[in-house]
């Protein structure tokens, strides 16, 4: 699907009401294959962001904004003929989602954000988490994919995927192997947390309904979430046990469960 002038990789599924899935950082559509079955009622829009999956990789970080992805989503759901979307988010994608539901609200009904933020309030963080993506910017570049996501796969936001199965593991490593440097680097560089516009003032004025997902392990992600309840009017926050960041492949069955209960209630 050629979007504002990028090749963009759109899926979509089934029939219902439109559900729009995003993913993580290094992440693609594939990601939810194994959930996919948990939103009979939906019809799932599943896109590769821009820098990742089958999704191209323009060179120029500028077109990697926040607000040129926005953008980009919003040209998605018109070519789609799609009124308004309900939106899932993961981690970068929820910070999309948001990012959409912040520009664009009359084009979301719902808005599930699992792990995720509306970036950073202060300007010295910003400028310390741009210079730190920069720096991991450059090493993608120079030492390619492989030895990031080696790299990536050891921070301890991810520490709790060491419960997976082995084969679970390899699935999800060879999915962020068949990324392209160029995208990864200008993902962070273009919409990273750093770069990208804090919604934090604007949380109050969202009025559509919120589901704010965390895992119990991430403690970092739990906080933020506890903060974006307080700010955001009709928003509900669901602590899932036993899970870290990344609920959706961490406890698939009540990540599932929990949304679809969500959107049953809001649609």
């Amino acid at each position: 699907m050629k979007i504002r002038g990028i090749d963009y990789n759109v899926e979509v599924v089934s029939k219902g009401e439109p559900l729009v899935l995003l993913h993580g950082f290094t992440g693609c559509i594939a990601n939810w294959n194994h959930i996919l079955a948990e939103f009979p009622q939906q019809q799932l829009v599943l896109i590769d962001i821009i820098g990742h999956g089958r999704t191209e990789s323009p060179s120029d970080p500028s077109r990697y904004e926040m607000n040129e992805v926005v953008k980009d989503i919003v040209e998605i759901l018109d070519t789609l003929s799609i009124d308004r979307a309900n939106i899932l988010g993961y981690s970068m994608g929820g910070r999309l989602a948001l990012s959409v539901a912040a520009t664009f609200p009359e084009r979301v009904k719902t808005l599930i954000l699992e792990s995720s933020s509306p970036g950073l309030n202060y300007l010295e963080e910003r400028n310390n988490r741009k210079r730190s993506d920069e720096k991991l910017a450059k090493e993608i570049l120079s030492h390619g994919v492989e030895k990031f996501v080696q790299r990536w796969e050891k921070i301890p936001l991810f520490s709790t995927q060491d419960q997976l199965s082995l084969e679970t593991k390899q699935k999800l490593r060879a999915l962020r192997l068949q990324n392209n440097p160029v995208g990864l680097a200008n993902s962070l560089i273009g919409m990273g947390t750093g770069s990208q516009p804090s919604w934090w003032e604007q949380l109050s004025t969202i009025e559509i309904p919120v589901l704010l997902l965390c895992g119990e392990w991430d403690l970092k992600f739990c906080d933020i979430a506890k903060n974006m309840h307080k700010y955001l009017p009709t928003s509900y926050l669901k602590e899932i046990n036993h899970a870290g960041h990344t609920i959706h492949v961490e406890q698939p069955r009540i990540f599932g469960k929990i949304v679809s209960e969500f959107l049953s209630q809001n649609n």
